[in-house]
This record gives C-alpha cells, structure tokens and sequence, in this order.
C-alpha cells in the first residue's frame, strides 16, 4: 500500500510540474502574441515614417532641379534680351545711315557729293551694325536639364523589406561564472555583413531552466556591443540563477532573440541577525553600528516583551533555513559586543568581506559554531575563530581561536575577505584588495559555522553574495609554495 501511494505521489508531483511548465508556456504564448500585435503596429508606422521620408526627399529633389531648370530660362533669356536690344539699336543706327546715303545720291555738286560720300563711308566703317554677330549667343535646347529615372524606378520597384539578422547562437560552453562576474559569448550561425551592433539582455531568478513571464524581474539591456563576447562585472548574485539572450541588429532593424540560457550564480548570502546581537549594537541588513546609548532604551522595550515571553514571535516561529541558522539566545551581553550572521556554513567553499569604518576603535571578524554563550566573545573559545583589530591608543593585529592569540605582523587591510571551506577545514583571511594571505586556520569543523562580528566604538559593512574570487581560488591551490601566515592555534573543537 505504502510503495502504490510513493509511487502516485510521485506522479502528482509529475503531473505537478508538467501544468506548471504548461502554463508558464501558455502564459509565453499568449505574452508573444499580444507582442506579435505591438510589433505590427509599430512596423507599420516606422514603413509609413520610411514612405513620407522618400516622398520628403523626392519633393525636395522636384524643387531643386526645377529651381535650376527656371534659373538656366532666365539666364538664357536674359542673354537674348541682350543681344536683341543690341540688334534693334544697330538696326536703327544702319537705318539712319542709309536714309543719309540715299539723300547723298541727289547731290549735284561732284564736291559736296565727295564729301558726303567720305562722310557716309565714315559713319559705314565705325557702325555697330557691322560689328554685330548674328547668332544667337546661347541655344534655345534645354535637354541638358533633362532626367531619366529608369534606374531609379526599377531600384525603387525592387526594393523589399529589409532582411532581418538571425537570431544569435549563445556557445554556453563560452560562458563564464567568476568572480561575481558573468562572461558570455555568441556567434551568428553564419557570416552578415550588415549587422551593426548586438543587444544583450539579462535579470536574475531563481528558476532553473527556461524564462518564465510571472513573478521574474524586467529584463537589464546592454546596447551597442560590437564584439560577440561581453562580460558583466560588479554583480551581487542573490540569486541562484541568472537568465541571458542576444539579438542582433543592423542599421535599421533588430533580429529575434537567441534561444535563452539560464546560468548558476552561486554564492554565499547572508544577513546579519539582529536577534542574535548585542543590545548596544545597531544592527542594519549588512551594516553593524557600536550604539553605547542604545542598550538602556532597548532594555526598557525587551522588558515589556518579556512579560508575554510564552508568545512565541513571527519571526522565530518560522521554518525558513535563515531562522534555523539563529542562535537560540536572543542577545549577547557584557563585553561580548557581538552579531551573527542569519545563515549557517554546513558544507562547500564560501567567501564574503568585511569593511570597517576608519574610526573604528576594536573589532574581530571570524566563525563560530551556533549558539555561543552570552558572554563569549570571538576567537576566545574553542568553538570560534577570527582576525580580531585593535586601534586602541596603538594597533594590535592578531588571530585568536580558544583564547589563544598569534601577532600578526602585517599591516591592517581596509578590507578583509573571510574564505570558509567547511570540508576541507580550512579559515582562510585575506587582504581583500590585493588577495594577499593574512592568516589560515586549519581545523575540523565538526558543527554548522555562523559568520561572527564583534565591534566597538565603530561600524562595520559586510559585503555577501560574493563567489570565491579567482585569485584565492589560485592561491590555494599553490598554498604550499607561497608565502602566508597559517595558525599554530589548530585545536580540533
């Protein structure tokens, strides 16, 4: 009876899991139509744009060649103008002439009649008229200004829609997760000249497998990438996952987007608990305050709360994996100024960094196993250990574990990166800018570790969704040939 109903549960869950992809492609296909829709209209509208921008440019082209065809009339007919007003007024000069010359013919006396005839032949030789060139001085063809669009028709007749580029082909094989960074790499599936540009496109989820529509953050676009390969760099991964696709793009269009790949970014993220801390700490996500005046005004409120102790809280009655990684002490007290991050190490490799405030006065960074006491502080029982910074009249550097404390004679970095590998039992500090090594611890972990952070007079910033960086990654593989500080405190707890 037991294996039938096993093996039904296992095919609701099936059954489960079959509607729930259903629907989310369903839900793809009913958001690709409504785009189908979208896209036409503004296809439309960007062919009419095309349409009114060739009737703008041929309009203005009619205009200007019009423009030069009046401008050659009016010079040609002003230059026959000129010529005629020449022509008519040599005309009647020779006019004028020759009605002198006729008169002279009566003229009987052989002296006067010699001397008009020298006069008259005179006046024939300096005339205007003989000097006059009887040809039109410009033509009256106007074929020079004349076009044939043959050409141009059948270029325009054939023209057709612009050809769409492929869509890319992302080589996952390429892509790289690293460093809180993502590389990833296409190729076209095969050679266009005339692409100009890709876009890439990217969010975050925590769905293995392809995109879904509801409940996913908006797409981040990175335009204009000439290369086919591109890297995204600064990224907090608080996310297991990430979704990526590329299209291609020439002058004037946009190709489909490449089939969406889905990458793992693992890392470790964490909180720090305000349950777990100190009351004269003020305690902000990742940020942590030494806040000498805040203990009396929260004692006064948890005292009000404890009168109904037997209530258990929203917050602690939760099953979530954050609240079971919670101390079962609500706060540290005494010296023990300290705060817990809300997530446990139980296994794997992980990293995450601290930043302290420059007027920080003392403060320790490190592991412990869950549930400390009250009074604990880092790095002075057997189950912790830390890097602990004193800036106390002089600056003391040391790595403590089971009240057991080793000089560091190195200076303090402004930032330290804390690398966990809970299986191999290994707490290694680094300077978190250069990735030099401060100091390694070598153990077996033998319970979940909890990030710790004890501080006063200061602040400090944690920085979580962080891989293992490739530089630590590389030093510890060759740990043994450089240099570093590796503790004698290695008490098995």
């Amino acid at each position: 009876m037991d294996e039938e109903r096993e093996t039904l549960q296992r095919i609701v869950s099936t059954l489960v899991n079959k509607n729930d992809e259903i629907h989310n492609f369903i839900d793809m296909l009913n958001h690709t139509i409504s785009n189908v829709q979208v896209n036409s209209s503004n296809a439309i509208s960007e062919l009419d744009e095309e349409f009114d921008g060739l009737y703008s440019v041929l309009h203005e082209m009619k205009g200007s060649m019009a423009n030069t065809i009046q401008q050659e009339e009016a010079r040609k007919i002003q230059a026959l103008q000129d010529q005629l007003s020449q022509c008519s007024h040599a005309l009647e000069s020779s006019e004028e002439l020759l009605e002198i010359a006729v008169q002279s013919l009566d003229i009987k006396n052989p002296a006067k009649l010699l001397e008009a005839a020298r006069q008259i032949k005179d006046s024939v030789t300096v005339a205007s008229a003989f000097r006059l060139s009887l040809k039109p001085k410009v033509s009256d063809s106007m074929a020079h200004l004349m076009v044939d669009f043959t050409l141009e028709k059948r270029m325009l007749q054939a023209v057709k829609f612009l050809p769409v580029p492929k869509a890319p082909e992302i080589d996952v094989a390429a892509c790289m997760v690293a460093d809180n960074c993502v590389t990833v790499s296409w190729r076209m599936p095969e050679e266009d000249p005339r692409i100009d540009h890709f876009v890439l496109e990217y969010r975050k989820t925590n769905f293995d497998g392809l995109p879904r529509l509801k409940g996913e953050q908006h797409w981040e676009v990175i335009n204009y990438i000439k290369a086919t390969q591109y890297t995204l760099s600064g990224l907090k991964f608080d996310t297991k996952y990430m979704n990526l696709r590329v299209q291609a793009c020439n002058k004037a269009v946009a190709g489909e987007y490449s089939d969406p790949i889905t990458l793992e970014t693992k890392a470790f993220l964490f909180s720090l608990d305000s349950t777990s801390s100190h009351l004269n700490l003020k305690v902000e996500d990742t940020f942590v305050e030494w806040d000498p005046t805040g203990g009396k005004g929260q004692e006064k409120i948890k005292g009000k709360e404890n009168k109904n102790s037997n209530a258990a809280s929203p917050k602690r009655a939760t099953n979530s994996p954050r609240a079971s990684a919670r101390g079962s002490r609500d706060r540290f007290a005494g010296e023990s100024y300290t705060v817990l991050g809300d997530t446990a190490v139980e296994s794997g490799q992980h990293y995450w960094e601290v930043r302290a405030q420059k007027d920080c006065k003392s403060y320790s960074v490190g592991v412990t196993y869950r549930n400390p006491g009250k009074f604990d502080q880092l790095g002075k029982t057997n189950s912790s250990w830390c890097l602990h910074i004193n800036n106390w009249l002089q600056t003391t550097f040391s790595a403590k574990h089971n009240n057991k404390a080793k000089t560091l004679d190195i200076p303090v970095p402004d930032r330290i990166g804390v690398y966990c590998d809970f299986d191999g039992g290994q707490l290694s500090f680094y300077n978190a800018n250069s990735k030099a090594l401060l100091h390694t611890f070598r153990t077996k972990f033998t319970q979940p570790l909890l990030p710790g952070f004890m501080i006063w007079c200061g602040g400090l910033t944690v920085s979580t969704g962080l891989q293992v960086p490739s530089a630590v990654k590389t030093f510890q593989k060759s740990e043994n040939g450089l240099s570093g500080s590796t503790s004698s405190l290695n008490n098995v707890a």
